[in-house]
């Protein structure tokens, strides 16, 4: 595969931004070193909420453009490119692909999935669809590695997805056959404040004792208030979320930060009657349960790891810089060169994370273009995160695709 070829931009109407950003692409085609595509096959559309009453026509648009060529994609209250974010504006993302069409097949409610190969997936669905964690497990079930990335639509007008057609509820995408090589990694947000302790009793999404204590006991004692007063800690419980795992997944990882398999959660309340803690999942004795709270820098960190982690296993002569980068995020300024064995990427951030929670526009995206190199980026700022067979929160899942030829 050569260099995808992405582009970005901001308008307050849809068909100046398209403009704009087929332009950028049409630029990188024109390319006299010929590394970007030269005929598309598959193409990423990820755009703001303010374009979402306008997606079937700018599906139309983008297919006269483009003709022959599949289209994927979702809404976001903000959009992610290579080192830029728009969030709260409107704008939108393109990338283009030379996939094999034999390596990749986008599905949707009205075009299933059956009889394709699938080695992995990229996953778009809406927040409201019953059943949701249930069903991505189901979905991860259809690859042979098991291994689905993506994220849930998240729109404050029409919430709506693109799979060749624009639909809205329930789940769409496109699978990729084994001959599309792929990487993919989950960053977390959260720190733990507790040790891991094993769920001894519970009933529902009731958390009601902890390694044999009172659940509400024990989160009191870790975040360091008397038991006797827990209305009085209110405010700190606002701030407390729970990270949970199954028994057979390993909760932390990374020297004390939450592993691949940790979902993040809501505490949604107490139960002083019975010292019980509730939280935003049905939960189960046996599970694995760590109270957390966000944490900006354990944040910038794991996603320093993560692009490092990448560029090691593509760019195996890159670890001396990888290493040092895990060590120190600021290095990442001084990235030397792109990731020559990425063709393209696809991230996907919570809401609650991009520049406001970094502490500075683009800050989450700057990381990665630094850690990575100048590779084409696109993606959205989501209402949950899809990656694995889970439905995550407050993380982001960046997925890259190789070309092929690492360095």
């Amino acid at each position: 595969m050569k260099l995808f070829a992405h582009a970005h931009a901001t308008h307050p109407d849809w068909r100046m931004a398209l403009a704009l950003a087929a332009a950028q692409i049409d630029a990188q085609r024109a390319d006299p070193a010929g590394r970007h595509v030269a005929d598309p096959t598959l193409g990423w559309v990820y755009f703001s909420d303010h374009y979402a009453p306008q997606a079937a026509a700018l599906l139309d648009e983008l297919t006269l453009r483009w003709p022959g060529v599949s289209w994927v994609g979702t809404v976001g209250v903000g959009v992610a490119a290579n080192g830029a974010e728009y969030i709260d504006e409107p704008a939108l993302v393109l990338m283009l692909a030379d996939l094999p069409r034999d390596q990749f097949r986008v599905f949707s409610g009205a075009r299933p999935l059956a009889g394709f190969p699938a080695a992995a997936a990229l996953v778009h669905a809406d927040p409201s669809t019953p059943d949701l964690p249930e069903l991505i497990a189901e979905m991860s079930t259809r690859t042979t590695s098991g291994y689905l990335f993506g994220g849930l639509a998240s729109s404050r007008t029409h919430t709506v997805q693109v799979a060749d057609g624009v639909f809205e509820g329930g789940l769409s995408g496109v699978a990729f056959g084994a001959g599309v090589p792929m990487v993919s990694r989950v960053t977390q947000g959260c720190q733990p404040v507790g040790p891991v302790r094993i769920i001894t009793r519970a009933e529902r999404n009731l958390v009601l004792a902890l390694d044999g204590e009172p659940a509400l006991d024990v989160l009191l004692r870790d975040l360091g208030v008397p038991a006797t007063e827990p209305r009085e800690a209110l405010p700190r419980l606002r701030q407390t979320l729970v990270g949970l795992s199954d028994g057979r997944d390993h909760l932390l990882s990374h020297a004390g930060q939450f592993g691949t398999d940790t979902r993040v959660r809501h505490l949604i309340g107490i139960e002083p009657k019975h010292r019980g803690v509730a939280v935003s999942e049905e939960v189960s004795e046996g599970m694995q349960l760590a109270f957390c709270h966000r944490h900006v820098e354990a944040a910038r960190r794991d996603l320093v790891r993560i692009c490092s982690e990448i560029r090691e296993e593509l760019e195996p002569d890159t670890l001396p810089l990888a290493e040092a980068l895990a060590l120190n995020p600021g290095l990442a300024d001084s990235a030397p060169h792109p990731a020559r064995g990425i063709a393209g990427a696809v991230y996907v951030s919570c809401t609650g994370r991009g520049g406001p929670h970094f502490g500075a526009p683009s800050a989450e995206l700057a990381l990665i273009r630094h850690a990575l190199g100048d590779v084409p980026l696109v993606g959205f700022f989501a209402a949950g995160e899809i990656a694995y067979r889970h439905l995550y929160g407050y993380t982001g899942v960046l997925t890259v695709f190789s070309n092929g030829s690492p360095a």
